[in-house]
């Protein structure tokens, strides 16, 4: 190749020592990959930190204050789940404690009412007896007395309407089975929602009965 024609580029022997020796096309190549990557190792070395960006660092009960907002935001909770949200965030006890009575005395938080609430949207939705219902509230952290008073409001006559409700739903995919193995599901569906076994062999036997099928003696 004429001298005039490499404009005074002069390659570096190390580099003309490498495996592609002699093949121009290869050595370029492999000149470039290495530009690219040292341009992109020193883009990638982040800035260094502007403590004034950074701003003053967050309080702590608006922190705490905001996570409870956040958590109520179109849903009632018990005071337990908000006090594991806190906690979860690291807030100090001593300030979830205040924050948690502060929005008790405005009445944000309310177990009463989050209990009658739970109740209304689980017993008529899941058909729920109010066994299952107990447990329920009882791992959301209401104390017994408390879900004992809400549950007390709950009509006898709408517990047994949602167990019937529930059979006849069930019935509909049990048309191919024997009534004895149909009557052992049914009960077993209603005994896992909370029903106790009279209240369940009783509705399981009136709703075979007025499907046209029979029911064995419990």
């Amino acid at each position: 190749m004429p001298r005039g024609r490499n404009h005074g580029y002069s390659p570096d022997p190390d580099q003309a020592a490498g495996p592609w020796r002699g093949d121009v096309a290869d050595g370029v190549a492999a000149w470039t990959r290495q530009a690219r990557r040292s341009t992109r190792d020193r883009d990638e070395v982040p800035p260094p930190e502007d403590p004034a960006a950074a701003g003053p660092e967050a309080d702590p009960e608006s922190v705490g204050r905001k996570i409870l907002l956040d958590a109520l935001t179109g849903q009632a909770r018990s005071r337990r789940e908000l006090a594991d949200k806190l906690a979860k965030k690291d807030v100090p006890d001593d300030l979830a404690t205040q924050l948690l009575d502060r929005f008790t005395e405005v009445g944000l938080v309310d177990d009463e009412a989050f209990a009658r609430s739970w109740i209304a949207s689980r017993q008529p939705g899941k058909g729920l007896a109010r066994r299952a219902l107990a447990h329920e509230l009882r791992r959301k952290g209401v104390d017994d007395e408390t879900a004992r008073e809400a549950l007390d409001e709950i009509d006898p006559a709408d517990e047994e309407q949602a167990a019937r409700v529930l059979v006849r739903k069930k019935l509909r995919s049990l048309s191919r089975v024997d009534d004895t193995t149909a009557t052992r599901r049914l009960v077993g569906m209603l005994a896992r929602k909370g029903y106790g076994a009279g209240t369940a062999y009783a509705v399981v036997r009136d709703e075979l009965g007025a499907a046209g099928r029979e029911s064995p003696e419990a």
